[in-house]
């Protein structure tokens, strides 16, 4: 009997060193898990969007390197927050249809991303985030702010901090340690977690009207994060759900012209 306890204890004793070594291993390298910042840069040539600028925004003694284009006139500016995947420049198609109806553009990548130097952090995409809008309000036109997965967060955090006419939230997380808590339900995450980017704490500090976009078969962020924050949202437009929609189909599904309208909606298009 002695034995059978003994041998018990030291199971459960391999077992919590295995559970440690697995916390360990995930703390340690949570961000390289957390981040997939790889992927080749589209040169502005390449994508061919006529009017279009490089721009460096210089923020905390580095730089955010990204596109720039005016918007015709009774058109806003659309300041893009890029997702989790490769450089803002892989989405190119996109900023050529916003030129080509008229629509201004701000896109980049957050420091530690393909065509800006650094390391990601939370802070660091943040502050990228509110330099990006500080940049894109001195030049002068009516702002609206569109973030995709990843950039829902910093999207969410620099509509509270800042003024835009508008919020649009394409398959958004109610907070990224949420997210990782719905994968990893066995690792205590919320207490190790990094870059935990609450949107659910932010988004009661957004004035400006919000649109929410996702998808019913979104593998990457379930849709119950998108139709929970919008639950929080003190302004509330449209939540946009598109039944059978993965996490990178609401392109394909018509998230263009819901954005017009929305915009319209605002007051952003005169």
């Amino acid at each position: 009997m002695k034995r059978l306890r003994l041998a018990v204890l030291a199971l459960v004793g391999l077992v919590v060193i295995a559970y440690l070594g697995i916390v360990g291993y995930m703390y340690v390298n949570q961000r390289a898990l957390q981040y997939n910042p790889f992927g080749e840069v589209t040169t502005l040539a390449e994508a061919g969007i006529p009017g279009a600028q490089d721009v460096a925004i210089p923020v905390d003694g580095s730089v955010v390197n990204g596109w720039y284009k005016a918007p015709s006139p009774g058109k806003p500016l659309i300041i893009y927050y890029k997702g989790n995947s490769e450089s803002f420049s892989a989405e190119h198609e996109r900023y050529q249809t916003f030129a080509a109806e008229g629509y201004g553009f701000l896109a980049f990548d957050y420091r530690g991303f393909p065509a800006s130097p650094g390391s990601i952090s939370e802070a660091g995409i943040l502050d990228d985030s509110i330099a990006a809008f500080d940049w894109a309000q001195k030049q002068g036109f009516p702002l609206v702010i569109w973030g995709r997965s990843l950039g829902t967060g910093p999207a969410t955090y620099v509509a509270s901090q800042r003024d835009a006419l508008a919020l649009l939230l394409e398959t958004p997380f109610l907070s990224a340690v949420g997210v990782a808590a719905e994968r990893y339900p066995f690792l205590p995450v919320s207490l190790v977690m990094l870059d935990q980017f609450h949107s659910d704490q932010w988004i009661a500090n957004v004035t400006e009207p919000v649109f929410i976009g996702h998808g019913t078969a979104d593998r990457t962020i379930d849709v119950s994060n998108g139709e929970r924050l919008y639950d929080l949202v003190p302004n509330k437009d449209e939540l946009w759900i598109v039944p059978g929609a993965d996490h990178s189909d609401l392109w394909d599904a018509g998230i263009w012209a819901k954005a017009k309208a929305f915009f319209t909606r605002a007051g952003a298009v005169r």
